[in-house]
């Protein structure tokens, strides 16, 4: 047995189903090994979109998503796929291809040092010198990676280690163990609550991450307090419940923020701060805050908790409601929110404009969605739109990459989704511009047998920018956003695929039907009229909260 073999039985061994990436002369023993193996060689077309596969799957899944990669240009490509799984807190490991330990020393073809490379955008890496560490490397490297909070990992394995005997075998396997929250901070986050007048609970991915949908959803019914997601935290309570506020984190006044500046205590649950900067709700440091997670809160001026409870978010809350009392309580003041969050939502509904509004194209989106089905967006204007308007039923139904915000995701995303959860439909959010950074995995999608839904907001440019840009220099002031597309629908029949242009408002929802039925991916090419971005930023601005 070489080193490479031993590899890929420590893999097997932590349970790993797929490895994403593409082949190289420096990964050759690798692939060679995993030729005889139970875990499935997934070969893409681009190393980033490997990493984003990666990236997905460990979010859906909480085990770590494998990437490999060879050295040099290859390892350089995986780099934006793995910054993205560790700042979203997505379970990863990298596996990269390095030049052997004997040309380190001089001037090599390809050779950069890949270990420092990937330092800053991973929780660790190692390169693998000695054939007889290697299980220990790989079981430190998931064992990281999966706890909380999860992130990259990097393990580089140069190509004279990888063909050297060795003999060893897999690490056993411990599990991650609960930790539990002290009894006297149970105590004071029961008091506080009991005592506040307007309390507000924000939910993030840390408890979709913990699966505290349950214990959240109850919490709040019990307790009568309003429930605001961020962009990752969508699903954690029913969109459908009385209580919910659905997404908060646009950077932009809305309806939900009126809740924040009338409350007197914000319950973080589970909540990061790099989803949405205390700094956009808190800016003065004075909300009293009370934080239920895994982890100690991170450090900022705006986000200083009166009372921290780090352990089981589930058993927190529980214990909460053993002690709270909210009785004689009247309705916080977000609750009124809801009326005017809901009719700002249905309004679009009817809509036949053309091209299509984004909260019309969304609000359809919705419509055709079944509760568990999955949308994955990508990065653009139109993720702001889906952070607004598409809203979930369960967790994990819409994932919005909002740590890291990488364009180029969803494509390669949905592929993902769609290997973990075959039976469900899968839809891909992109922009033009995103589309176009990472279609190529199309082909990847229908020669394994994925047939997931392209869903393209077509506007010619980078609309994100472009909104930016007058929102900073005033309307009309963009420059550099603009560009051509091909032809969407020809170029999905090129690859096989099946291709549709929406023509008017009322071709969407039978489009979206049929192509979702389909064998293999599909493309669906639909104009978007994103005047809508600067209506909104004056609705918004106009916006005053009622007391």
């Amino acid at each position: 047995m070489n080193t490479a073999e031993l590899l890929i039985k420590c893999l097997e061994n932590e349970g790993v189903e797929y490895v994403f990436g593409l082949p190289g002369e420096e990964n050759l023993h690798v692939l060679e090994a995993l030729k005889g193996s139970s875990i499935q060689f997934i070969t893409t077309r681009h190393e980033q979109g490997a990493a984003f596969m990666a990236d997905v799957y460990g979010r859906l899944t909480g085990k770590a998503g494998v990437c490999l990669s060879t050295l040099g240009p290859g390892a350089t490509n995986l780099m934006t796929g793995v910054a993205d799984a560790n700042l979203d807190g997505a379970p990863l490991v990298a596996i990269t291809g390095q030049v052997g330990t004997d040309r380190m020393h001089i001037e090599s073809h390809q050779y950069l040092d890949l270990v420092a490379m990937f330092a800053p955008v991973t929780k660790w890496n190692r390169q693998i010198l000695r054939p007889s560490i290697t299980p220990e490397v790989v079981r430190k490297a998931f064992k990281r990676s999966q706890s909380e909070k999860p992130g990259a990992v990097h393990i580089d394995l140069p190509e004279n280690i990888a063909a050297m005997p060795v003999e060893g075998k897999p690490l056993w396997k411990d599990d991650i163990k609960k930790t539990f929250a002290p009894f006297t901070t149970i105590r004071a986050a029961a008091a506080a609550i009991s005592q506040a007048t307007n309390p507000i609970i924000l939910v993030g991915n840390g408890a979709i991450r913990a699966q505290a949908s349950d214990a959240v959803t109850q919490f709040a019914t019990q307790m009568n307090i309003p429930v605001a997601n961020t962009f990752m935290g969508k699903g954690i309570i029913p969109y459908t419940h009385p209580l919910a506020l659905w997404s908060v984190g646009l950077q932009q006044k809305d309806f939900i923020t009126c809740g924040f500046d009338h409350t007197d205590l914000v319950i973080a649950i589970g909540y990061d701060l790099i989803e949405f900067s205390p700094k956009k709700w808190n800016p003065n440091g004075d909300i009293p805050i009370i934080h239920v997670a895994a982890n100690p809160a991170e450090i900022d001026s705006s986000y200083i908790p009166r009372v921290e409870l780090v352990g089981d978010i589930s058993d927190s809350l529980y214990e909460i409601l053993k002690l709270a009392n909210r009785d004689d309580k009247e309705q916080p003041y977000a609750i009124k929110l809801r009326s005017n969050i809901r009719a700002d939502y249905e309004e679009y509904g009817k809509d036949d404009g053309f091209p299509i509004k984004p909260q019309k194209l969304i609000y359809d989106l919705r419509q055709v969605m079944g509760p568990d089905d999955i949308v994955i967006s990508d990065v653009g204007a139109h993720k702001m739109w889906i952070a607004r308007h598409y809203h979930c039923h369960s967790p994990n139904t819409c994932l919005i990459s909002n740590g890291f915000a990488a364009m180029g995701i969803a494509i390669p995303g949905a592929l993902a989704a769609k290997l973990v959860h075959p039976d469900r439909k899968v839809i891909a959010a992109t922009g033009d511009g995103g589309f176009m950074m990472n279609c190529q995995e199309l082909e990847t999608a229908k020669r394994v047998g994925t047939p997931f839904v392209t869903l393209i907001f077509n506007d010619g440019g980078y609309g994100l920018i472009e909104w930016k840009q007058e929102n900073q220099f005033g309307e009309g002031h963009s420059s550099f956003v603009h560009f051509t597309n091909p032809d969407f629908v020809k170029l999905a029949e090129s690859m096989g695929l099946k291709g549709y242009r929406v023509e008017s408002a009322t071709d969407l929802v039978p489009i979206l039907k049929e192509a979702l039925l389909q064998d293999v991916p599909a493309v669906i090419d639909c104009p978007v009229d994103y005047r809508e971005n600067s209506r909104f930023t004056q609705k918004v601005k106009d916006l005053t909260c009622a007391t």
